[in-house]
């Protein structure tokens, strides 16, 4: 666990006593629906012909925290990758040298007065916004700076890969605002587990890169100034890959987990392997190993 953040450092879940006590009338976190007229400026989207691509959240003058249409830019931007071809990986990072302070403060306490149903209606927005992160077919990895609070922790817990930069904050401080981490909890229960989520959700305290990776909130605690060659070399291990294949081995997970095993699963994996071998891919995969030469994906 880390010390407590200097005033310099509060955010809308990192809260003075007075700045709870101003907002925390407000029954649920309050989101945003998706909108086709979101600010794309808010969300910076850039890939390369190797299959990467990069998400970066982009109000750094508010530390990346959320408001309505920032919201809804990143579920269009996370819903427009889940038919983008040749993908591999997916990289999810904040502008300005952090990740994301959570919900925007202002915009929690200028809604204060709305009412329980909008709240929920809102809410839904979170909750759509992490699924579609969650559902990109390619492998998604967060790159946390900063602080991850909140529902930007949530973010994290929602990519199926994350790493920190040394000092990296993490905190999960709904309860400081009589708020709870609703929409983001079945990703971070996912990632760390049922006792660690209860300890970390009800303490609402602050903690480091090193305890969230012992607690696989994160996978790999990076030095500082390593973030690039941590990219460069994950994406160079990713070339050899089949990108439709990263795909379904994806979706393999997300169906097989929490199944028990039983013939109804072994007839569902024995058709998926069998699809395999006839497609495109794997015909072409197993061509260029027999005759020892890269796939044309790698090429």
């Amino acid at each position: 666990m880390t010390d407590e953040p200097t005033e310099a450092e509060l955010n809308a879940l990192d809260v003075t006593d007075a700045e709870a006590a101003v907002i925390n009338s407000i029954a649920q976190p309050l989101v945003p629906g998706a909108a086709p007229d979101a600010d794309d400026d808010l969300v910076q989207v850039d890939g390369t012909t190797d299959g990467t691509v990069y998400v970066t959240i982009n109000r750094p003058q508010k530390k990346n925290a959320f408001d309505a249409a920032t919201i809804a830019a990143l579920h269009e931007t996370f819903e427009t990758l889940h038919g983008a071809d040749n993908v591999r990986v997916v990289f999810v990072r904040g502008a300005g040298g952090t990740f994301s302070a959570g919900a925007d403060l202002q915009w929690m306490a200028d809604a204060a007065g709305w009412s329980e149903s909008d709240n929920r209606d809102d809410a839904m927005g979170l909750a759509r916004m992490l699924k579609a992160l969650h559902d990109i077919p390619a492998l998604t990895v967060a790159l946390v700076e900063g602080s991850a609070m909140g529902g930007g922790a949530g973010i994290v817990a929602a990519c199926d890969m994350a790493v920190a930069v040394e000092g990296t904050r993490f905190a999960f401080s709904e309860v400081k605002l009589g708020l709870i981490p609703a929409t983001i909890a079945p990703y971070v229960i996912d990632a760390i587990g049922a006792r660690r989520a209860r300890q970390l959700f009800l303490t609402a305290n602050i903690f480091d890169a090193d305890y969230a990776a012992h607690i696989g909130l994160i996978d790999m605690v990076l030095p500082e100034g390593s973030v690039e060659e941590f990219i460069s070399m994950l994406t160079d291990s990713l070339t050899g890959n089949a990108p439709n294949a990263m795909g379904d081995a994806k979706r393999l997970v997300n169906d097989v987990a929490g199944h028990k095993i039983d013939g109804g699963l072994m007839d569902d994996t024995a058709k998926r392997i069998a699809r395999a071998r006839v497609s495109v891919e794997g015909k072409e995969g197993v061509a260029a190993f027999l005759a020892k030469r890269p796939p044309s994906w790698a090429q």
